[in-house]
């Protein structure tokens, strides 16, 4: 049988506000009576561009496979780190404050992201506790967290200091790739500095051995991906950073699936499929 033309609902929330307006969420509900489980997902942009619209294709799927979706917006571009992952940190404890009246699971969270929205879900799953991250007060002083069960990530930018210095080098030696573009440009809006790339990086909080939670996590990944799938260019590790963080994860005791799909394939199933699959095996 065929799906019904809607067979989900959409509503939209002011979920924070800030001096310069609201951010908003965008909630995919499946019909049925819940409580379902919940999936908060983060676009990519390069942390400069885009918005929650251009996660549709990944939530339709993922609410016609039974989840709940937030797709949020952030503050980004010039507004700079870490006001995101206030947002985002706020975002998750702003659904498990209000899953009892909207039918969700604040037990079932995870957390996706795609290119740096999946940088951002990582660092986001990983510090829950931040104080710059939870500088915001839970919505009407709900005793909640932003902890996440799961994680998947589309072709994450993992490592924002080697992307950077990647794509600068390219950029300097003359004659760059087209996917260089203005990549270095949207890192310094964001960043600001190599020292904050280096800081709010989820390769080298590992790396520097700092406490983290450690959700399983998927990790999706096109080939080939210049883009995302390099290696360091000041690194020692034999291989490129996907791998990388994959090695570094699990020794630090976190589980993490690393998928490798036809890259010219990656904004459908070949994506879409596993990420439900993979949060269907970790939320339901």
């Amino acid at each position: 049988m065929s799906s019904q033309p809607f067979d989900y609902t959409v509503a939209d929330f002011n979920y924070i506000e800030h001096t310069d307006g609201p951010q908003r969420l965008r909630l995919f509900m499946p019909l049925g009576t819940g409580p379902f489980p919940v999936v908060v997902d983060l676009h990519g942009g390069a942390w400069c561009n885009q918005d929650l619209k251009d996660c549709e294709p990944r939530d339709l799927v993922l609410v016609r496979a039974g989840f709940a979706v937030a797709a949020v917006n952030f503050r980004h571009a010039g507004a700079g780190y870490p006001s995101s992952l206030v947002d985002i940190n706020y975002a998750i404890r702003w659904v498990k404050a209000h899953a009892g009246k909207l039918g969700l699971r604040a037990d079932a969270i995870g957390l996706s992201g795609q290119s740096s929205g999946g940088h951002l879900a990582m660092l986001a799953a990983m510090r829950p506790a931040d104080p710059r991250y939870t500088a915001v007060a839970s919505p009407d002083g709900a005793a909640v967290d932003a902890s996440v069960k799961a994680v998947v990530m589309q072709w994450p930018v993992i490592n924002p200091l080697s992307r950077y210095r990647n794509a600068v080098g390219l950029r300097d030696a003359g004659n760059p790739p087209a996917w260089v573009g203005d990549i270095p440009g949207r890192h310094d809006l964001y960043w600001k500095t190599e020292a904050a790339m280096e800081e709010g990086n989820p390769m080298l909080i590992l790396e520097r051995g700092e406490p983290a939670a450690l959700p399983p996590a998927l990790w999706i990944q096109g080939r080939p991906d210049p883009v995302h799938d390099y290696r360091d260019p000041r690194g020692s590790f034999d291989g490129n950073e996907p791998e990388r963080f994959a090695e570094n994860y699990r020794r630090a005791g976190g589980s993490l699936e690393l998928l490798y799909i036809d890259n010219a394939s990656r904004g459908g199933a070949a994506s879409s499929d596993p990420t439900a699959s993979f949060f269907r095996r970790h939320l339901v």
